[in-house]
């Protein structure tokens, strides 16, 4: 139902006038308040040309018709892991959202807000996913982060949806796991690697029009993942691996810059590796690579075995090709016994020749593994997301140089971030 934003002011401010407004909630243990009520203080407004102002403990936004460019009332502080809670209501029909994690940069005659988008639409079954605002929306023909959410949980999601009335979001951020939620129906659940801090912003989007009323905005402050690095910069100047090891140390260097570089002949039949000194069972994982040739991966989940290849498990796959990011699952040798691998487990080579940088530029392979879930991603974009209950739980991280090739290959930001126990707990929220 359209509701003009003059009809709803009205009917809110006679319930006032009667004592039937709805106070502010109580803040949960542990939340705080990132709006006092009165005023718009610890906000900034950035983008286009929507206005903002508060009116009876809530936030009112409102679209100046035919502006050209979307506008976002952000927090100036920055938040990393955490659980927002927030009401919205649309007082008349438009497009908003809820950025999170998100940063502007200059654009043109104006600040443009990117980052990750909680999607608030009065049509469809779209609120609770996640749009990538001002970054990656709409390239290769994605418009969902979370492209592998199941409809089911769309359509209770979109069930659950109250038009004209106020509606329940939360948001749970936590190392790379997103969650999202619709008036308490999880929407999205999914991996991601591209950025780990950042604001909160209230959306009004460019159009015709729209207005979007929000309150009882509130934060649960989880602190901050970090990546850790497998290679590091030295007292002396000089980078060195960290945690890990050389396989064939003489194929490897580092470049001044800190980029490791390999260099393998088709004569040596035994693969250079970098092997993680520990195993990791939970985790999301990153390298940023570029190759002349031959052929590559970044192993994890892996074993230790007496195998030429040295290491058994799966590959993140690094072929210079529709294979990149594909999983391949390899054999090992035990004791002169061969252990035989399941091959190729999953590939998406159509989407992938779309997504990969050609032409000798760098990209970046991404792995998430969290129990029996294995996904993919390539410069930001995944490739799978799979249920595999075949799969190890645990093993080494390494990166490969593949025996009996020629090939040269460099790689930077090799790095981890490990899924604790505590972040289980969160992340295991329905």
């Amino acid at each position: 139902m359209r509701v003009s934003f003059t009809a709803a002011a009205l009917t809110f401010g006679l319930l006032v006038s009667f004592g039937l407004a709805v106070p502010a909630a109580d803040v949960e243990e542990g939340f705080e308040s990132l709006f006092n009520g009165r005023d718009l203080a610890g906000w900034v407004k950035r983008g286009g040309s929507a206005e903002y102002r508060v009116e009876d403990g809530c936030i009112v936004g409102k679209c100046v018709p035919n502006t050209p460019h979307n506008t976002f009332l952000c927090t100036e502080r920055e938040l990393g892991d955490f659980i927002l809670r927030l009401q919205f209501k649309f007082l008349e029909n438009g497009n908003s959202g809820v950025q999170f994690r998100s940063a502007a940069r200059p654009e043109d005659d104006h600040e443009r807000v990117y980052g990750y988008q909680y999607e608030i639409s009065p049509d469809g079954d779209v609120t609770g996913r996640i749009y990538d605002e001002g970054r990656r929306g709409h390239q290769f023909g994605v418009i969902w982060l979370d492209a592998y959410t199941p409809q089911d949980r769309l359509d209770a999601a979109t069930a659950s949806r109250r038009e004209g009335d106020w509606n329940d979001v939360e948001i749970q951020c936590v190392g790379p796991s997103i969650k999202t939620w619709l008036n308490g129906n999880l929407v999205v659940d999914m991996f991601d690697s591209i950025a780990m801090k950042g604001f909160i912003g209230l959306q009004i989007h460019a159009g015709p029009a729209g207005s979007v009323a929000w309150r009882n905005i509130r934060v649960k402050d989880l602190g901050e993942s970090k990546w850790e690095p497998f290679f590091v910069q030295g007292d002396d100047g000089k980078y060195q691996l960290v945690n890990a090891r050389f396989v064939l140390p003489e194929e490897w260097s580092f470049t001044d810059d800190g980029v490791l570089r390999g260099v393998h002949s088709a004569n040596q039949q035994k693969d250079g590796l970098v092997i993680s000194d520990q195993d990791y069972d939970d985790f999301i994982a990153r390298v940023t690579y570029r190759m002349h040739g031959g052929n590559s991966a970044l192993y994890f989940r892996a074993a230790e075995t007496d195998a030429p290849w040295v290491l058994r498990g799966f590959q993140n796959e690094i072929a210079n090709s529709g294979k990149d990011s594909a999983l391949w699952h390899t054999a090992g040798i035990i004791d002169g016994k061969t252990i035989p691998g399941r091959g190729w487990v999953v590939t998406n080579d159509e989407f992938v020749e779309q997504v990969r940088n050609k032409n000798d530029e760098w990209n970046t392979t991404c792995t998430a593994a969290y129990g029996d879930r294995l996904v993919q991603m390539l410069n930001g974009f995944c490739t799978s997301d799979i249920i595999d209950s075949e799969c190890e739980k645990t093993g080494k991280l390494g990166l490969q140089m593949h025996g009996g090739a020629d090939c040269e290959m460099y790689f930077k930001d090799f790095e981890v971030m490990p899924i604790t126990a505590d972040m289980k707990k969160l992340i295991e929220r329905k």
